[in-house]
């Protein structure tokens, strides 16, 4: 929860049993961390996303090597990153991203899920998705040999507006309308924490972890 002074945000939500999804998620939000701050000044934003994202895929993938006990390990990733050419992210799974304007919320990224695939196509009602059994089958995460690859997208940023980055623990919890009632509390910390705290009260079945952004012009 900032303002976006620190170029770059990431959450990542791990899988694979409890020890496997924290050794995930933390390799994958290091290797994201080390290779963009190595190569800020050297890259386009688009390759520089791309490539610390494949990178993350690739150390989850040694451990997996070195550790047979967490080869079934993975993560979900989101990275919003702040360049000259303005805001990118790319996001693999159902980590989410969303953006507040003007209290209304939309979510920018679009879920790797089975179920997310589905209502696309018009096999699932969009009513059914909050209560499908398969709503957590995930098409995409990191640490698999045939990840996809990642296409970092530029978005609109502006004055007023918040971004918000979260796991699956806080969506599985809250609907879209309450989301947007905390995030737009004047005090992003508090934004946040009450998030957490809705969350939790709903059930708190997963892992919840919410980074807030609020831009620059607003601090």
């Amino acid at each position: 929860m900032d303002e976006p002074g620190g170029r770059f945000f990431v959450v990542a939500d791990g899988m694979g049993g409890h020890a496997g999804g924290e050794e995930a998620s933390r390799l994958a939000a290091e290797a994201i961390r080390v290779y963009l701050q190595e190569h800020w000044e050297r890259e386009s934003s688009t390759t520089l996303i791309r490539t610390a994202i494949e990178k993350a895929n690739a150390a989850i993938l040694a451990d997996q090597l070195t550790h047979p006990a967490r080869r079934d390990s993975g993560t979900t990733v989101v990275v919003v990153g702040f360049f000259d050419d303005g805001v990118w992210y790319a996001h693999i799974g159902d980590s989410r991203l969303y953006r507040l304007r003007e209290k209304s919320l939309t979510q920018i990224s679009e879920d790797h899920t089975w179920i997310a695939r589905a209502v696309s196509a018009g096999a699932v009602a969009p009513e059914e998705v909050r209560v499908h059994p398969w709503r957590h089958m995930l098409l995409q995460c990191l640490g698999r040999e045939d990840l996809k690859p990642v296409e970092p997208v530029r978005i609109e940023f502006l004055p007023g507006d918040r971004l918000l980055l979260c796991s699956d623990g806080l969506t599985e919890e809250l609907t879209g309308d309450r989301i947007a009632y905390h995030l737009a509390n004047p005090d992003l910390k508090l934004a946040v924490s009450n998030l957490v705290d809705a969350a939790k009260a709903k059930g708190g079945r997963d892992n919840i972890t919410v980074v807030a952004i609020a831009h620059p012009a607003d601090s």
